[in-house]
């Protein structure tokens, strides 16, 4: 409550695109033979032949085109990330407001910018009421055993105080990192008062980015001298005689700065209207709720599937892709044969609630270990091999998420001998995959043979391997294999990623 001040904010840097998904020619042929293969017969010989030949003459039309639609969706947002740029350094103040109220979004003080003036940037804070701070703290009996003491109000007051100028200093500190064209900060901190239980402002000045990065912020008593390094400050806390905090609190007077009794007298002091409520700025600006930056968007690199690309280029429907089948219900250790559908495109879903978990692939060579970074597919890094293994992303379907993937075996490189399917819960949470509920990963393919597993609710471990599908062979006829596995690490995506030979920085 009182150390937030002492936290670093990495100052923002202009956005890098990443790269479009680089597609290979293997990925190309395989989409386009589950196309033309749909509904032929596998004793169709000639059938079979003809679509192969029709998929051969596809493939390098459909690839050229999806590279160079992904060239296209790259190239603008390139440029509308340097247009964003242009606009945040310029101090435009839709753009700097939108960022830095997305930086504020986790913030334990509600923050809010309100406007931008030249290279100053105006914010209102959201304070902890005082009437809500503890009226007691841990102690110890003369007896030196664990005791609840009450604090005197001077005490309570002088906590409250403390927690205010950490939250205003780490306010001011993100502001100035997120905003790197603002050179200070009129900010304004609200708080209920306790006297009237209405609304008023009980701090406000100007603080410049060169006295808040010039000072040095090494312990939580250094929350106090937010006073002392700002312009035209006040405070509803004055200091006695005896150098001790007065005990209550008091409306500031608004008048000295323009438009702040404008700002008060528009602030909605019941929130049950249903209008926006500054009394409830914390809730508004769904404050300790971080944003999820890899499913708040579409992916803008999604890539077209054949039939979706020959819809718009030929004259043909797409082909129906086949309803699954009952889904054949797999047990930890079983291993099956891949019919030769699965081989061309492996749909892969899994569906879970009660955490958030992420799907992650590893491309294995015949030592067990990664043969390259690339060949690492997860949420920073969702395609691999040319297109052939790919993350999809996220969708809530009801109550339950939904992350899909795609695995093209035939158009894998020779040298993955295996594909490992495993999820990872985020280790800062806490939680471990025993907060899974309704776990499920499913697999099909365009044939509609399905298959499904359901991998246990393991209380000690933060990243599982559900499934693996590994090369093998025969009576001497090369196949794929599928094995249910559901085994996993206890220190996460690190130690999964290690045990495969990524290197984990």
């Amino acid at each position: 409550m009182t150390s937030v001040h002492l936290q670093t904010f990495t100052a923002v840097q202009p956005p890098l695109i990443p790269a479009a998904p680089q597609l290979g020619l293997p990925w190309a042929l395989a989409e386009a033979q589950t196309f033309h293969l749909h509904g032929v017969g596998r004793l169709a010989r000639a059938e079979r032949a003809a679509a192969k030949q029709r998929a051969q003459q596809d493939a390098p039309a459909y690839l050229a085109s999806e590279t160079a639609r992904l060239h296209a969706v790259r190239e603008r947002m390139v440029a509308e990330a340097g247009q964003w740029w242009h606009a945040l350094v310029a101090n435009d103040e839709a753009t700097v407001c939108e960022a830095v109220n997305t930086a504020f979004s986790d913030n334990p003080a509600a923050g809010c910018a309100v406007g931008v003036d030249g290279s100053v940037l105006s914010v209102v804070m959201r304070q902890q009421d005082l009437d809500t701070m503890p009226a007691q703290t841990a102690g110890l009996t003369p007896g030196g055993r664990p005791t609840l003491k009450n604090l005197t109000k001077r005490d309570r007051t002088l906590w409250w105080l403390t927690a205010m100028g950490s939250n205003i200093v780490a306010t001011l500190k993100e502001g100035f990192a997120t905003a790197p064209g603002i050179e200070a900060i009129d900010l304004a901190v609200m708080t209920r008062l306790p006297d009237t239980q209405r609304l008023g402002f009980v701090a406000y000045g100007r603080w410049t980015r060169r006295a808040i990065e010039s000072t040095p912020w090494q312990v939580p008593e250094d929350a106090l001298r937010f006073l002392d390094i700002g312009q035209d400050t006040a405070c509803s806390v004055t200091t006695t005689a005896s150098g001790n905090p007065s005990t209550t609190l008091k409306r500031l007077d608004t008048t000295r700065i323009a438009g702040l009794q404008a700002l008060l007298d528009g602030a909605q002091e019941d929130s049950a209207s249903g209008e926006p409520s500054l009394a409830d700025l914390d809730i508004a600006l769904g404050a300790n709720t971080l944003p999820d930056l890899r499913t708040a968007v579409g992916d803008p690199y999604r890539i077209r599937v054949f039939a979706e690309w020959t819809q718009g280029t030929t004259s043909p429907p797409p082909a129906p892709v086949a309803p699954p089948a009952t889904p054949t219900v797999l047990i930890p250790g079983e291993t099956l044969v891949l019919p030769e559908e699965a081989w061309q495109g492996l749909r892969v879903s899994f569906t879970f609630a009660g955490a958030d978990a992420d799907l992650t692939l590893f491309l294995l060579g015949n030592d067990g270990r990664v043969c390259a970074d690339e060949d690492f597919v997860f949420y920073n890094q969702p395609s691999a091999a040319d297109g052939s293994a790919r993350l999809l992303g996220k969708q809530q379907e009801g109550p339950q998420t939904v992350e899909r993937a795609t695995v093209h075996l035939s158009a894998l490189p020779d040298r993955a001998h295996r594909v490992v399917i495993a999820i990872n819960m985020d280790v800062d949470t806490g939680l471990t995959c025993g907060s899974l509920t309704d776990a499920t990963l499913d697999l099909d393919c365009v044939s509609g043979t399905a298959w499904t597993f359901k991998p246990p609710a393991d209380p000690s471990i933060r990243a599982m391997v559900i499934t693996e599908l590994y090369r093998h062979s025969v009576e001497g006829n090369p196949v794929w294999k599928l094995r249910a596995l559901g085994q996993g690490w206890a220190d996460g995506l690190d130690g999964l990623a290690r045990a495969y030979g990524v290197d984990v920085e």
